[in-house]
């Protein structure tokens, strides 16, 4: 369904353009470069941001597959590089395993792995509350442009909120909800690893052509709330990431960030960073019908501190 297709085409745009913090040519941008004590902070903010669009596209393959009824029959946009497995029940269980050896639909990943789906026998998935069960198995993704890969293993619930589909949007359905929960571990090309927790809630509202994906974290743990992801680093130190104001990204702006405030804390390391999206070329906060070109990281670490803006790409 080409409605299906702009759902995984956004998000792996938001994906592309959310916190990725490394720093461009002195030519391209006339910004000081990011301090080097914030390097931990950047590559935290990068591994989430990858973490974070991995975790979407194994849900948005999982909808597509729990969605699409009879398998042979089913006209709607499969997995690119990926063989589906005809769906076993087991006891009141469906289950699909998703089989990747090649690049995704956008070319911007090479995916080898599992991912096995599992959902309720009698239980559509446009009904509301309807879940399906991801784990991830020994699923690796390698982006194309840096060469550079993560190995997951892991499960989530995934739950559709509101119920419904996203062609609906506009048709007597305002507000399209999924949430995703669970966790992972992560073994990084450089043999580094992490463990990451999730609990994300993506909220779609708007009619085709005007769509509006708003992200916001339901999680707690240790005190903190409206927790997005945590768990441990590479350098095994614990981290929590909150969203304190709801990321909202648009259609009519490539799905870039217009709005939101992602907040990162180590604790144990004394070193944090607010990110808020929605900034223009000249570091101002972007006017009525204006679309994003930057955003501003603020950063702490051992009692100093600092401001800089980024370019979205």
């Amino acid at each position: 369904m080409k409605t299906n297709a702009f759902f995984r085409l956004m998000l792996m745009l938001a994906m592309a353009i959310t916190v990725t913090l490394a720093g461009c040519q002195k030519e391209e941008d006339p910004d000081p470069q990011p301090p080097s004590n914030t390097e931990s902070l950047q590559q935290l903010s990068k591994d989430d941001n990858t973490i974070q669009a991995i975790s979407d596209e194994n849900m948005n393959d999982a909808m597509t597959v729990v969605s699409g009824g009879n398998l042979k029959s089913s006209n709607m946009m499969w997995p690119c590089n990926a063989t589906i497995d005809s769906a076993n029940v087991i006891n009141d269980t469906i289950y699909y395993y998703i089989t990747y050896n090649g690049l995704n639909c956008q070319e911007t990943f090479y995916r080898t792995g599992q991912v096995l789906v599992k959902r309720p026998v009698g239980v559509a998935w446009h009904q509301q509350g309807a879940t399906v069960i991801i784990q991830q198995i020994n699923f690796t993704i390698t982006r194309v442009a840096t060469g550079e890969s993560v190995t997951l293993n892991g499960s989530h619930l995934f739950t559709n909120v509101s119920g419904g589909h996203i062609w609906m949007l506009g048709y007597g359905l305002t507000a399209l909800v999924h949430r995703v929960e669970g966790y992972m571990s992560a073994v990084f090309s450089d043999n580094t690893t992490s463990m990451w927790h999730i609990a994300r809630q993506r909220t779609l509202t708007g009619t085709m052509g005007e769509l509006v994906l708003s992200i916001d974290g339901f999680g707690e743990a240790d005190g903190y709330d409206n927790l997005v992801t945590w768990g441990t680093n590479r350098s095994n130190e614990q981290f929590y990431a909150q969203i304190n104001q709801t990321v909202v990204h648009t259609q009519v702006c490539n799905a870039d960030p217009v709005s939101g405030i992602i907040f990162y804390d180590i604790p144990a390391g004394d070193k944090n960073a607010t990110i808020t999206f929605g900034y223009n070329s000249n570091n101002e906060p972007i006017g009525p019908g204006e679309c994003p070109t930057r955003y501003r990281l603020d950063w702490t670490y051992n009692g100093s501190s600092g401001t800089f803006f980024l370019p979205l790409h």
